[in-house]
């Protein structure tokens, strides 16, 4: 019963009060109270069940109902999902701290707290759910909480903007769910343990091959992976800059888990697996391309949010460099990647939100004196700039340091070579950001005061962040033993 309980809380328990956040619409200020106790007792499980599945002696499983497994919706406290579903917490406690001065009355009567406790339900549900088909159902109910979210002040951009993500997140679903059908009908389960056991007994076919493709251009559309990416930066302007923190830390990531759990789990492109020889040099194109020319298209922005959903996506690239390299080695270089960048690309949302607020432009050339106008921001924003940048000895660096060590010892040289200039290229990239919003001198108008829980829900990552730099052990530990996991399992149920 402990079991089920740990598992079930971030996903039924955050839905639960996504429902009870509609009835307290009318009264936001009690809407937001109950918001970020909801999610800080959901944070509270979460570690007591990523404790338990690092601890590996009792693996906490639970099919929701009483069905027998491959016909309920199942749940597991695997690696590495159990890991990203506290990262994701940690995330929306962030984000709803901060929120308390950006998300005013008006978006809270208009459902910004259930919306956003059910994407957080939904992405939680996704990292933990031990079923194929029930993966698609949770990336649709984040998909349709994130078109509300999007489109939340009723705007005609925002309309524009919900649009393009209902579109493509449409035409993604349409492929991965046609990739579900084939690997149904050809070894007659969606259970992922069991999947990957029928998969590795038998030898390549037209239909694991067709739906490893459909599955791969569908998650990889939803991570915005190239030639999926030119949708994915535009996407996050409209939106309520905590919201499109949010979507940053989150959604691409949890792309790219599935792309992870498909790839290295299933399909066991990181031990041999059917069709292994096949995918390597095709996921390792895919994250050359998206690592420079995102990198290269960072560069050409001048708007603050653009700027950083570029970045976003060229982060993903290093995870799939990662996942290319086709060893457990990579795998493990792809999770770490994957918790630093979570954290750090919705902190820097997050800065971006707080610069605006203090200046009143989002485009850079308009923009300047945060660091000298307001220290505290320039030391916290710092953190999530600088690892991003790859400076050691933060998360960054040691995330790419991980990727570069996976390249160089599968003698994978043009990937080594991408994320080398990636890195140069970001490095610029973050330079000229930092330069322009924090210490250039401003003749006109000085940066106005921000509000103390913005600078707070920052400190909170950045906190996270320099905990993962100085003593990366820990989650290193955690992306080995994700990587034994996936390797394994097909051999457990």
């Amino acid at each position: 019963m402990t079991d089920a309980i740990l598992l079930m809380s971030p996903v039924v328990g955050l839905m639960l009060a996504a429902a009870i956040a509609i009835l307290l619409r009318p009264n936001p200020r009690a809407s937001e109270g109950f918001t970020l106790l909801a999610l800080l007792a959901a944070l509270a499980g979460s570690l007591a069940l990523l404790g338990r599945a690092v601890d590996g002696t009792t693996l906490a499983t639970t099919v929701f109902g009483g069905w027998p497994h491959g016909i309920g919706v199942g749940f597991a406290a695997r690696l590495p999902g159990a890991a990203l579903v506290t990262v994701t917490l940690l995330i929306a406690v962030a984000i709803a701290v901060y929120g308390h001065a950006t998300i005013g009355a008006r978006r809270r009567r208009a459902g910004h707290d259930a919306l956003m406790l059910a994407m957080v339900a939904a992405v939680c549900g996704a990292f933990l759910t031990s079923d194929l088909f029930n993966l698609y159902v949770f990336f649709e109910l984040a998909l349709l909480a994130a078109l509300g979210l999007v489109s939340l002040d009723r705007r005609e951009s925002q309309a524009g903007a919900a649009m393009r993500y209902a579109s493509i997140g449409i035409l993604g679903a349409t492929a991965i769910l046609a990739g579900i059908g084939l690997l149904y009908g050809l070894t007659g389960t969606l259970h992922l343990p069991a999947l990957a056991a029928a998969l590795s007994g038998s030898p390549p076919s037209l239909a694991s091959a067709v739906a490893a493709a459909l599955m791969l251009g569908g998650f990889a559309l939803k991570s915005g992976l190239v030639p999926f990416h030119v949708w994915l930066p535009s996407a996050y302007a409209p939106a309520p800059i905590s919201v499109s923190g949010a979507f940053a830390g989150l959604l691409t990531k949890m792309g790219f888990y599935a792309l992870l759990l498909i790839l290295a789990g299933v399909f066991a492109t990181a031990s041999g697996g059917i069709g292994a020889a096949q995918l390597k040099p095709l996921l390792g194109w895919i994250a050359v391309a998206t690592m420079l020319l995102c990198a290269l298209g960072a560069l050409a922005q001048h708007d603050m949010r653009r700027l950083l959903g570029y970045h976003v996506v060229a982060q993903v690239g290093y995870m799939m460099a990662g996942l290319a390299t086709g060893t457990a080695q990579g795998v493990e270089a792809a999770v770490f990647y994957v918790i630093h960048s979570m954290i750090v690309q919705a902190n820097l949302f997050l800065g971006a939100g707080t610069i605006h607020r203090a200046t009143g432009s989002w485009t850079l050339e308009r923009t300047g004196g945060m660091a000298r106008a307001n220290p505290i921001f320039g030391f916290i924003f710092a953190v999530p700039m600088l690892s991003l940048a790859g400076i050691p000895p933060l998360s960054g660096f040691w995330g790419k340091l991980l990727v570069f060590r996976a390249a160089i010892d599968t003698g994978a040289m043009a990937l080594l070579a991408a994320a080398l200039v990636a890195a140069l290229l970001t490095l610029i990239s973050v330079g000229a950001f930092w330069s322009a919003t924090c210490w250039k001198v401003t003749t006109g108008r000085q940066p106005r005061p921000v509000p103390p829980t913005m600078l707070l829900g920052m400190a909170i990552l950045s906190a996270a962040t320099l905990a993962i730099s100085l003593v990366p052990a820990p989650v290193q530990t955690i992306a080995k033993l994700s990587a034994g996991a996936l390797a394994r399992m097909g051999t457990v149920g």
